[in-house]
C-alpha cells in the first residue's frame, strides 16, 4: 500500500471517530513526524479529505477537521434521502431476494431483544454494514455506489454525536426489516418509501438529541459523545 494511501486511512478513521475532533489543525510537518511518512504522503492525503469534505482550509491556520453542525447534518440527510430511496428502488428490481432474506431474519431478531447490552449494539451496527453491502451488490451501478459510500462516511460521523437509545435501535431494525421485505417482495416502490420513512425517524432522533452536543454552527464540547445513533 502507498504511503499516501496508508495515511488517508489512518487520518480517515481518526477523523471519523473523533480522535481528531472538528477544529483540529493538520500541519503537515505535525502529521508527517506522527504517522512517520514524508510530507509529499501527507499532502496527498489531507488533499483526498478535503476533497471528501472532512477538511477544510481555515485562514491562519492550514487545514482543519470541518465541523457537524445540524444545518450540514439536514443537508447530508437530503442527499442521504435521494439516494437511498432509489438503491431500495433498484434493489427490489436488480437484487436477488434470497440474498436479503438471512439479513431480514438477523435484523427481525434484533427487534425482539428486551435488553440491548454492548455487544447487541455493536451487531446491529455490523448487520447494517452487511445490509449496506447487499443493496451495494444488488443495485449494480458504481455512481450510486460511490456516492453511497460517501454519505455512509460522513454518517459514521453523525452517529458519533448522539446518544445510544436502546428503542430507538430497536425501531430502526423493524424499519429496515420492512425495507428488506419490500426487497424481497421485489415491489421497489414499498422499498423507496419504507426507506423515506425509516430515515424520516433517524433525523427526527437526531436533532432530538444532538442538540446536547452541538451548537447552532458546530460540536460544542467535540470529546464528548462518543456513543452512536441508529441510522
Amino acid at each position: 500500500m502507498k504511503a499516501s494511501d496508508r495515511a488517508y486511512r489512518v487520518l480517515l478513521a481518526e477523523i471519523v471517530d473523533g480522535t481528531l475532533p472538528p477544529g483540529t489543525a493538520l500541519g503537515e510537518v505535525e502529521q508527517s513526524t506522527r504517522l512517520g511518512v514524508s510530507r509529499t504522503p501527507i499532502r496527498e492525503a489531507l488533499s483526498r479529505l478535503t476533497a471528501d469534505g472532512l477538511v477544510e482550509p481555515q485562514a491562519g491556520r492550514g487545514l482543519i477537521v470541518t465541523e457537524v453542525s445540524l444545518d450540514n447534518i439536514t443537508e447530508l440527510y437530503e442527499l442521504r434521502g435521494a439516494l437511498e430511496e432509489q438503491a431500495a428502488r433498484l434493489a427490489a428490481q436488480r437484487g436477488n431476494p434470497k440474498k436479503f432474506v438471512a439479513l431480514a431474519g438477523a435484523f427481525e431478531s434484533m427487534t425482539k431483544l428486551a435488553i440491548m447490552g454492548t455487544d447487541d449494539i455493536k451487531a446491529y451496527y455490523a448487520l447494517n454494514s452487511q445490509f449496506d453491502e447487499a443493496i451495494d451488490e444488488a443495485i449494480k451501478n458504481a455512481y450510486l455506489v460511490g456516492a453511497l459510500r460517501t454519505v455512509r462516511m460522513h454518517l459514521a460521523r453523525v452517529r458519533r454525536i448522539a446518544k445510544d437509545n436502546p428503542e430507538r435501535l430497536r425501531e430502526a431494525a423493524r424499519e429496515t426489516l420492512l425495507v428488506l421485505e419490500a426487497i424481497i417482495a421485489g415491489d421497489a416502490a414499498l422499498a423507496a418509501h419504507a426507506t423515506h420513512v425509516h430515515l424520516h425517524r433517524s433525523l427526527t432522533n437526531i436533532r432530538a438529541t444532538a442538540p446536547t452536543h452541538l451548537t447552532e454552527n458546530g460540536i460544542a464540547n467535540p470529546r464528548k459523545g462518543t456513543d452512536h445513533e441508529a441510522p
